[in-house]
């Protein structure tokens, strides 16, 4: 694979589609403002952390766990109002953990769907990133959609700071589809977010005390327990394509409805010169999911590359109505010409 092949891949996986985007009124996100809180907690050991909270239920915020693990205290902070938790409700396996906080005077958030959600579509995010004294919105697209425990961790290229955990994701609606939770190491990084379907479920749960012992969520735990859809971030950025074969093809046999799995099978196939499969991995990405560009970018570039230019026109056709900066990547792979604006 070229050097020039793969930056110009690289660009295409992990470039914001920000040209296209829909972004919500400034009315809707200042309305949004008010069901995102400040969440301050006293540790254990004598130290403190931040982090942020969604309201999903009368006097019910949700935060992620790791920002209330060890914690002896917790307070929500809601329109300059210091509000103390009494309860939690943790699910720690998932970083999910709900706050009693009795007397909060503030909107609750309505919940959407996760599970819905389509590649490209476009989301953004509220929380408080550091130490801001205003809720911080980041806009951006869902560029994957990583089945788990019966719904699906959202990745999305709207970024967030430390600080911001716990905090929405929400749909142009309005609706909150998911929950801010982590990101991978790096300066490239990628962005996860919990499903709002695990919320729902934690509603139903008993509460515990503030006090209640902490456990490690799944993105904790040593890597070769952690899910495929992170295990194959590390070997793609560092191009140890050897590696990413090795993991997405494991990835393949355990999950073989899932589209990602053989969308990181053949980047590795296609690194390594095994374009045959690679083509036909690609093909059965798309077809499982007709929305995912980083795929049809790929599959144009190698029209391209074979000859096949009316080919590649189409995949950029497709590309132009779906992620224009991909779009724009492949055109430059192409030579196209980009039309004055």
């Amino acid at each position: 694979m070229s050097k020039l092949s793969f930056t110009l891949f690289c660009s295409a996986l992990l470039c914001f589609a920000t040209a296209t985007l829909a972004t919500p009124s400034d009315e809707l996100v200042h309305k949004l403002d008010a069901q995102v809180l400040r969440v301050q907690v006293a540790l254990s050991n004598g130290g403190y952390g931040l982090g942020s909270a969604v309201v999903i239920a009368k006097d019910q915020v949700i935060t992620n766990c790791h920002v209330v693990a060890n914690s002896s205290s917790i307070v929500v902070i809601n329109n300059g109002i210091t509000l103390s938790a009494s309860a939690i409700k943790p699910d720690w396996h998932h970083d999910l953990c709900i706050l009693k906080v009795a007397g909060l005077d503030a909107p609750i958030a309505k919940i959407g769907s996760s599970k819905n959600l389509k590649y490209e579509q476009s989301v953004f995010t509220i929380g408080y990133p550091n130490f801001v004294a205003m809720p911080v919105s980041t806009f951006g697209a869902v560029k994957g959609l990583y089945p788990l425990d019966d719904s699906v961790i959202i990745r999305a290229s709207s970024t967030f700071g430390l600080g911001a955990s716990g905090g929405g994701v929400f749909d142009d609606d309005g609706n909150l589809v998911g929950v801010i939770t982590l990101k991978s190491p790096g300066r490239e990084a990628y962005y996860y977010n919990m499903p709002v379907e695990w919320v729902q479920a934690l509603l139903k749960a008993p509460e515990q005390a503030i006090s209640a012992k902490s456990k490690k969520p799944f993105w904790a735990a040593p890597y070769d327990k952690w899910p495929y859809f992170m295990q194959v971030v590390q070997p793609y950025l560092t191009e140890n394509w050897g590696s990413l074969l090795q993991v997405a093809s494991k990835w393949t046999k355990q999950e073989p409805n899932t589209a990602e799995a053989w969308y990181y099978l053949a980047a590795a196939e296609y690194a390594t010169n095994d374009t045959q499969k690679a083509e036909a991995h690609l093909q059965k990405v798309v077809a499982m999911n007709h929305q995912h560009s980083q795929a049809i970018y790929y599959l144009g570039l190698m029209a391209e590359k074979s000859g096949n230019h009316s080919l590649a026109l189409t995949n950029v056709a497709m590309l132009d109505n779906l992620d224009e900066a991909t779009a724009t990547q492949l055109k430059l792979a192409m030579n196209i010409k980009q039309a004055q604006r």
